[in-house]
Formats: C-alpha cells, sequence, structure tokens
C-alpha cells in the first residue's frame, strides 16, 4: 500500500505554479523531496497536510482519498514545518500537556525521551530559543505520539552536524517498522542520500524525476573529458554537463558511455545540480 499518493497536483499563484505533480510513497520507505528554494516543496508538503487548498488532483493517505477535511488523518501523521510554532511564554511541560489534549495516543514518556536526547531546556520560553531548539523540539512533538507517517519540511536545516546524525538515525530506525514512512524535504541534499529509499526532484514546480535511489545511482554515471569525446554519447542520454577551462564534465545514462571511456559513480547532489543547472546544448 503507499502511504502518500499524489495525482496531478496543480497550484496556481500569480508568479509561480505547482505543475501536475503525481508521485507514489510506498509504505515503510523514505522519500526525500529535492529542489532548490523556490521549486515547491513546500507548497506540495502543504497541500499533501492540507493546510493550502489545491486548484486540481487528488492525495490519498494511506490508501485513502483526502478530501477538505485533513483532521481525520492528523492523529496517525507527525509534522515539523520549516517554521515551528507555539505560543511564546511555553515552556516543556506546556507543551506536554497540550500535546496530549490534540493526540489520543500522545507519549508523554517518549516526549521526555527526546526532550532529554536533544538536551530541550525545559524552563525555558519557547520565545528564547534557538532556531535549532525549535527544530528540535518540534521534532521531539512529531515523534511522541505514534504516528505512521512523518511529513518533514526542511527539518533538519538550523540543526548542529551532531543532532543532525542523531535525527537521521531516529528515521532510520522509525522506518525499520514496515508500516512508518516518512516524506522528507531538505536543501541538505547528503542528508537525503544517506537516508531515502525514494528521491523526487522538483524544479519550478515540475517534477524533474521520483525514483528509487538505488535505481538512480546504478543508472547514471560522471563522464570528464573533452568536447569531442562527449559527442559519441547522444544528446538524449545527458542530463546536463558543465564545461570549465580543463575540459567537461557531464552526467550520463550508464548504458551510453561508449567502449573504453571511464565512468565515474554520482552522488544524489552531482545529479540534482546538473539537472537543474547543467546545459545541454
Amino acid at each position: 500500500m503507499n502511504a502518500v499518493s499524489v495525482k496531478n497536483i496543480t497550484k496556481k499563484y500569480k508568479d509561480f505554479t505547482l505543475d501536475n505533480v503525481s508521485f507514489d510513497l510506498p509504505s515503510g520507505c523514505i522519500m526525500g523531496l529535492v529542489g532548490e528554494n523556490g521549486a515547491g516543496k513546500s507548497t506540495l508538503i502543504k497541500i499533501i497536510c492540507g493546510i493550502i487548498m489545491k486548484k486540481q488532483g487528488e492525495v490519498s493517505l494511506f490508501g485513502e482519498s483526502v478530501t477538505e477535511n485533513f483532521s481525520d488523518f492528523r492523529q496517525n501523521i507527525g509534522i515539523v514545518s520549516d517554521e515551528i510554532a507555539f505560543p511564546y511564554n511555553f515552556k516543556v511541560k506546556n507543551v506536554n500537556k497540550m500535546m496530549s489534549y490534540i493526540y489520543d495516543n500522545w507519549s508523554e514518556k517518549t516526549f521526555n525521551d527526546y526532550i532529554d536526547k536533544f538536551e530541550i531546556p525545559r524552563n525555558k520560553k519557547f520565545k528564547d530559543y534557538s532556531l535549532g531548539m525549535k527544530k528540535k523540539l518540534g521534532i521531539a512533538v512529531a515523534l511522541s505520539h505514534g504516528a505512521s507517517l512523518l511529513i518533514l519540511d526542511e527539518a533538519t536545516s538550523g540543526l548542529d552536524p551532531v543532532v543532525r546524525d542523531d535525527f537521521l538515525d531516529i528515521l532510520y530506525d522509525f522506518t525499520r517498522d514496515e508500516n512508518h514512512t516518512v516524506l522528507f524535504s531538505s536543501h541538505i541534499v547528503s542528508d537525503l542520500e544517506k537516508l531515502c529509499d525514494y528521491i523526487a526532484v522538483l524544479h519550478k514546480g515540475k517534477l524533474l524525476m521520483c525514483e528509487e535511489k538505488d535505481v538512480l545511482l546504478d543508472t547514471y554515471c560522471m563522464l570528464r573529458g573533452s568536447e569531442q569525446e562527449l559527442e559519441a554519447v547522444p544528446k538524449s542520454e545527458i542530463v546536463g554537463k558543465r564545461k570549465s577551462p580543463y575540459g567537461v564534465q557531464a552526467i550520463v545514462k550508464r548504458e551510453a558511455v561508449p567502449n573504453g571511456m571511464a565512468a565515474d559513480s554520482v552522488t544524489i547532489e552531482d545529479l540534482f545540480v546538473y539537472m537543474v543547472k547543467g546545459e545541454i546544448q
């Protein structure tokens, strides 16, 4: 079963359009949503979460169509947005009490364990938290009410490398349960590459690709050489190329590499950058 399914999602603004986006995220998997600032990642996530209305298309969660009432699904979803908001004067105990009224399966023990793990000060007011502290509090809340689906929008931005690494370990453990799923947008592509089963690439409101990470890494490679050497590769097999005084680098489909020409492996970050910025002439 798919935990998340979006079909032909479109949302139009005056100067931006999220254009006919479709993908499926199977249960038990982690999908990384990659895209530059303004690509439409947050817009798409807000549509999935029922925060903003789509112009057309359909969203399904856990096999059921999401209509206008997202609250039917809220108990089973943990959300960490790019902006964490709690009342300014709230302390940890106030957040715990409020969440216990909102979520049927709220676990005070789990919440307090994460508060300790993330070293969140219990007696400090939310208004005095750093950005990193706010993110850690939002993550603790999302992980403390038995959610089957986590939707994370830039959840690791503002976290130091050690805490980010701890959080990635937590997400990995979370999805060991085949009923647990994560949709995770981040501009830190290395985090997504470490963690994700699927990668979806958004650029200027369009979905450029959505595929299993391992399939992408097996399908594409990096070639380095002269312009003349790269001419042996059909343009249709080139994702993007970049010129320098020392020659040309191009990401191409591995099956199109000419005999005798060396090919290097690529990273998801390489693939994303070359798809978005690499030139094909």
